[in-house]
């Protein structure tokens, strides 16, 4: 077992104590000081962003959320990513109990908060750290909180994310594909970097203690099962899945077996490392006339088969912020001059694969120009856009299978999505 955390510090923007649990005995409100002075010298290197601190056989954790910093010592040897994974359970936590968690949410609710913690974390290791399971057990009001003299639902239940006793007359259960493209091509023309991150996405409306199956177009498992000749396969990178995915089963047959939380939670998140062709190509061409007058140029064009299509593109160009605006023309959407952004944004509503439209537009200068003056950094073009049921990986949903021992008929719902992420073309 790792080494566990000493004590648990909430602390003002100041470094003033507002609450903290002393677990092990171990460390005093002391540290609390200690670990706000090191705090400070740490901003003070710009070079150094982990959030993690170490002096004088304490290591601190901490988080920042709004006004607030939250802070684990340790004098073990712990693991520092798990206790830092706790603290933004903590938010969440207190976020569902107080509708948000700052400084004054803490005053005022104080108990509760010391409750909370007692139930969250035993001896320095993290114990319940799911809101609906706590607020099965700990329920709150106006005034304070009425603990019910049952056990949690996590000792008594096979899952600690599931609540017994759900119920639903209509059950569902929706699955979205999504993957977010970046994608950063210098001023030549050349991609230099492109990723793709994706995430199944899950929304379950679902009766009792359901059983999931999900298969995909894996291609471990499909050349294990000798389908390797029966249509795409893929393989993906830094699998990570939550928590109710049986982890040994998917190392052994590559099935993913879980019993789903209630609502929405994300199943897996992936990556594709690989090169990835711009779905949105777009070409700016600036001009400038007398000294006064920049007329731009912009075309863009769609590099993805013509049965999809793009939805709600927008492309914001740069232009110089003391620019003011006289004319666009479009032969497809809408474009404007946003000031605010220092920029020409274009809207296209919807863009087919293989198509090419043009956005023409001149912008008045000062004419009178500072002879000193330092060159504007030029930023790039940033795309944003959606495109419904396309994936650039190519992942497949084989079959999603929901198996309840009371044997209702559950209605899966699947669909794909890929949407811009970092998104960025320079400009000559």
């Amino acid at each position: 077992m790792t080494g566990a955390a000493s004590a648990l510090f909430f602390l003002d923007v100041k470094g003033r104590v507002l609450v903290w649990r002393d677990f092990r005995g171990d460390v005093s409100a002391v540290q609390a000081e200690k670990f706000f002075s090191k705090l400070i010298e740490k901003e003070g290197d710009s070079e150094s962003q982990d959030p993690v601190i170490f002096d004088n056989g304490v290591t601190y954790m901490f988080i920042q959320h709004s006004n607030l910093y939250l802070m684990v010592a340790s004098r073990q040897n712990c693991n520092a990513a798990s206790l830092i994974l706790f603290l933004h359970r903590v938010v969440q936590v207190f976020e569902h109990y107080f509708k948000g968690l700052e400084e004054e949410s803490l005053r005022d609710n104080f108990v509760v908060v010391y409750e909370l913690l007692d139930e969250m974390m035993d001896y320095g290791y993290p114990q319940f750290t799911e809101a609906k399971i706590l607020s099965e057990f700990i329920k709150t009001d106006a005034y304070g909180m009425e603990v019910t003299q049952r056990p949690p639902m996590a000792v008594t239940n096979a899952v600690s994310w599931r609540s017994e006793g759900i119920k639903y007359q209509k059950n569902e259960i929706f699955l979205d594909v999504v993957e977010s493209v970046n994608i950063f091509v210098n001023s030549n023309g050349q991609v230099i970097r492109s990723d793709v991150i994706g995430a199944l996405k899950m929304r379950t409306y679902l009766s009792g203690m359901p059983e999931c199956k999900l298969g995909l177009n894996d291609r471990v498992l499909l050349e294990a099962q000798g389908k390797t000749g029966r249509g795409k396969s893929i393989e993906l990178d830094d699998i990570k899945f939550h928590q109710c995915v049986r982890l040994s089963r998917f190392e052994n047959d590559r099935t993913i077996s879980f019993i789903p939380p209630d609502g929405a939670f994300d199943l897996m998140t992936y990556r594709l490392d690989t090169q990835v062709k711009p779905l949105v190509w777009v070409e700016a061409q600036v001009e400038m006339h007398s000294r006064s007058r920049l007329h731009f140029a912009i075309k863009a064009r769609s590099q993805f088969k013509d049965r999809s299509t793009a939805t709600n593109v927008r492309i914001e160009v740069p232009v110089p912020s003391d620019a003011t605006n006289t004319s666009v023309r479009t032969s497809m959407g809408s474009a404007a001059y946003a000031p605010e952004n220092d920029a020409l944004v274009w809207k296209i509503k919807s863009f087919p694969g293989g198509k090419e439209y043009m956005c023409r537009a001149d912008f008045r200068l000062p004419s009178i120009v500072a002879e000193d003056g330092i060159p504007e950094k030029k930023a790039p073009i940033r795309i944003k856009f959606e495109i419904p049921y396309f994936t650039v990986s190519g992942i497949q949903v084989r079959y999603l299978k929901i198996i309840e021992k009371s044997g209702y008929q559950a209605l899966p719902w699947v669909r794909y999505i890929t949407m811009a992420g970092e998104y960025e073309l320079r400009l000559v």
